[in-house]
């Protein structure tokens, strides 16, 4: 078994992260606040290098 990606803990961390964050805004100032909205979006930017990096690992 391979030690684990520090590149891919760190970005499980700001996903768990961000994910909380929005959770956290979208029942405090609603669903469709900007604010919820951008932290949705840096949200799925997170989520798809996670995916490119986890794609490529077991590629390889």
């Amino acid at each position: 078994m391979k030690p684990p990606n520090i590149a891919i803990i760190l970005l499980e961390f700001k996903i768990k992260v961000l994910r909380l964050r929005m959770v956290f805004n979208g029942r405090s100032k609603g669903l469709t606040h900007p604010h919820t909205i951008k932290l949705s979006q840096k949200l799925d930017v997170h989520l798809f290098k996670y995916q490119l990096i986890t794609m490529l690992i077991k590629s390889t």
